[in-house]
Order: structure tokens, then sequence, then C-alpha cells
């Protein structure tokens, strides 16, 4: 009975801290944010007398399950304005809200992975938590109607993230919370714009709303609703949803504020290579300053607009988009760009050894030096043992041969054109090298 009573101890709220950041498992360093605290202790407590603790408080996976004594959350917690209790066991509202209550400058809190799912929040205990700015409750399966309990007493909250919680429809809230800025509520089952924009009605003040890995089908809604429902956001996360028709891609212009999209990963987009998905995205989203993380200058937008209008033009086909007919009577009907092949020009010369002569053609752009490895690989030579000559065909009776010295003079100084010719001639060895022959 003993050990379970220190068992269960240890896996409090309080007990944790104790063990943690205790002068021997935590010692103090300047400049971590921590803060000393003296505690009077009696004889055997197994809390120490003084702790260092951060006022970024990580306490993940660390088995919690009850909050302990409140008078010690409150002489330890004073000074916390962030704390994590991630991948905890906690499932009683009663407990957190023990906690939270005992922190008074909690800023940021997270209870992502603890199970609480079914767990019921009431209103008395939800009050707690009315200084939180940032809430993140992931993987929590949390109902609808905590999140609602949570939202109507929280008026400071600004970001509260709902991921991974299976969450297929949207409950919609008499009582709407206004100071909601960002709603994070990735990998959910929503499917139904339907649903989606009751976060319109729930959360006016919107600034940022992140669907990335939904099964978004549409973004369906009239101009004149969009603008109702969300005035304020500026950026969308559409990431891996179901969005298959540039219609639902051309609504997003309907919200009057938009200056970041997000849509990497939607079938729409799967059969376009990559330089035809940005410009042609960036072509429907004239507003859009900022295009799957990267920011939108307006030389690349003239150039979208333009690759748009020739996309469609090469294409023909009488069901043209809207945007179209607007990029046209701005940029007027475009010309195909005129096909410039960049790659390096083979002159084609005759090399002429001994009695065989050879077709040859050559890359300006190299040096003498190259040339010479060219030949030694078609006559078999060994460049130290030969010359060459450079001979134009139009002035060679009038110049000659001219001696191609300098290994590292480039071709193209030569003017070699068409139909020139290169003589390679044998070098005559010299006394010494006939002696060490």
């Amino acid at each position: 009975m003993e050990s379970s009573s220190d068992e269960e101890e240890v896996h409090t709220f309080v007990q944790v801290i104790s063990d943690k950041y205790n002068p021997d498992n935590f010692p103090y360093s300047k400049g971590q944010g921590l803060g000393i605290v003296m505690l009077p202790t009696p004889p055997g407590s197994p809390v120490k007398d003084r702790l260092f603790l951060p006022s970024v408080l990580v306490l993940n996976d660390c088995g919690i399950t009850k909050a302990g004594e409140s008078s010690d959350i409150a002489t330890f917690c004073a000074h916390v304005v962030e704390l994590d209790l991630s991948y905890n066991q906690l499932s009683d509202w009663g407990e957190i809200s023990t906690v939270v209550s005992n922190i008074p400058n909690l800023d940021f809190l997270n209870l992502s992975m603890n199970p609480l799912c079914g767990a019921q929040l009431e209103p008395s205990l939800a009050q707690s938590f009315c200084r939180v700015r940032r809430l993140v409750l992931i993987n929590t399966r949390i109902s609808w109607s905590t999140v609602h309990t949570l939202t109507r007493h929280t008026p400071e909250l600004e970001e509260l993230f709902l991921c991974l919680n299976d969450f297929s429809t949207v409950e919609h809230s008499g009582s709407p919370c206004p100071s909601v800025r960002l709603l994070q509520i990735t990998d959910n089952q929503l499917q139904l714009w339907a649903q989606v924009r009751k976060f319109g009605l729930m959360y006016p003040c919107l600034s940022t709303l992140v669907l990335a890995n939904n099964c978004l089908l549409s973004v369906d809604d009239q101009k004149e609703a969009l603008q109702r429902l969300f005035p304020n956001l500026r950026s969308i996360n559409l990431n891996n949803s179901g969005l298959s028709k540039w219609e639902d891609i051309e609504r997003l212009n309907f919200f009057p504020n938009l200056v970041e999209v997000k849509a990497k990963g939607i079938p729409l987009l799967q059969h376009y290579s990559t330089e035809e998905r940005r410009n042609l995205l960036l072509a429907q989203l004239p507003s859009v300053l900022l295009l799957n993380g990267s920011s939108v200058s307006e030389g690349e937008r003239e150039d979208a607009e333009r690759f748009f209008i020739r996309y469609y033009q090469e294409r023909g086909g009488h069901e043209l988009p809207q945007r179209y007919h607007i990029l046209v009577s701005k940029y007027g009907e475009l010309a195909p760009l005129a096909e410039v092949d960049l790659r390096p020009r083979c002159t084609m010369v005759e090399v002429l050894w001994g009695e065989r002569v050879e077709t040859l053609g050559l890359g300006l752009e190299q040096t003498v030096g190259d040339l010479k490895k060219q030949l030694r690989g078609l006559l078999q030579l060994h460049t130290q043992g030969v010359r060459l000559f450079y001979i134009n065909r139009e002035m060679c009776s009038v110049l000659g041969p001219e001696e191609m010295k300098c290994g590292s003079r480039a071709l193209h100084s030569y003017s070699i054109r068409d139909g020139d010719q290169i003589l390679v001639v044998p070098r005559a060895k010299s006394r010494c090298s006939s002696s060490d022959a």
C-alpha cells in the first residue's frame, strides 16, 4: 500500500516539478530564464528547499495524472508563462484547472496527447483558463462542446490548435470568440465547406486558418458570403486537401484580405509540371503576396500572368477561364515565345593527318589543349608529339596555315567556320629526345 501511495505521488504535477528541477538534477546557470523558489519544508519532506524553475516549463511525457497541492503549485509557478503538459495522463479537467488556476501569468498551455475524450468541463472550472492566449489541444479527442466552453471563458485567446481530433463536422457555437486570430485544425476529417464556413461565424476576427491534411473537397460559397464570414482572413493553408477544380482557387479571391495561400498536394495540380503549378496558381491569385511559402515579386507575377495567357492560347478550346479574358485585356494577345537553342553550336571542320581526312564537330568554347585531347582519341595520337595548324579555306591562299601554339587559347578566337581545316603534323624529335630514346 505504501509503494502504491508513493507511485501515485510521483505522478502529480507538484512531485514531477520537485524531482525535475531540484538543484541535483537541474543546476542553476545564468541566462536560462530560471527562477529560484525558496521553500520552507518540514523535515522529511520530498520537496527540496529550493527549486530552479524556468519561465517556460516543459513537463511532457512525465506520467502526470493529478495536480497535487494548490499552494505548492502557486509557490513554484508564480513566474511561469508557458506550460507544456503534452503526452501525460491527465483525464480530469478538475486536475488541469487546479494547475492552471494557480499559475497567474500563464500565457501558453499545451495539453496535447492527454486522454480527454469524454471528460466534462464545467463552466466554473473553465474560468481558470481566462488568461491563456495560446491553447494547444492536439490529439486529445476533445469534444466541440468542451472547445466552446473553453473559448467562452478565455477572452484573450488568440491561437487555438485542434489538430488530430478526428473532427468530421463542426458544432456551431452561439457565442463567438472574437479574440481568436489563428485556428490550426490540420489532420482531421473535414470534407464539406458547409462545415468550414462555421469557423467564420465562431471566430469572426480569424486571420490565419490552417486546414492542411483534411479531405476538403471544395470552397463552395458565394463572394458575398466569404466576404461577410472571413473579413480579416489573411492566410489559408489548403495543403493536401481534396480540391480538384480551378473554380475553388478562383473563389479564394473572394476573401477580401487574403495575401497568403498554401495549396500543395491537391488533386487539381497533380498533372501539371512544377513550373505550370506555380505560374497558373499565381496568375489566378492576383492579390496573393506569399504562395506556398515563397514571396511573390512583381516581376514574377507579370511573368506568371503572361505564362497563363500563352498556356491557354496554345491549348485553344472554347471554355477559357474568366481570368484569361481579364489578363488579355491587360496585356493583349501575346505571340508565342521564340524557341532559343542555347546549346553550344558545333562547327564542322576537316582534320588532315597524313593521307587521312576526318570530319569533326568542334565546340568552339573549348581550348587548343582540349582539341589536342579530342584528336588523341580520334587519331590515336600522343598529343605531345604533334603540331596543329588552322587553315581558313577562304583565305588560305593569302594567309597560309596558322599554327595553334597556345594550349589555353579558345578555339573561337580563330574565327573557325564550317568547312575550315585543322592540319595535324608530327613534331620533329630534338637531338636530346633522340639520344634519350
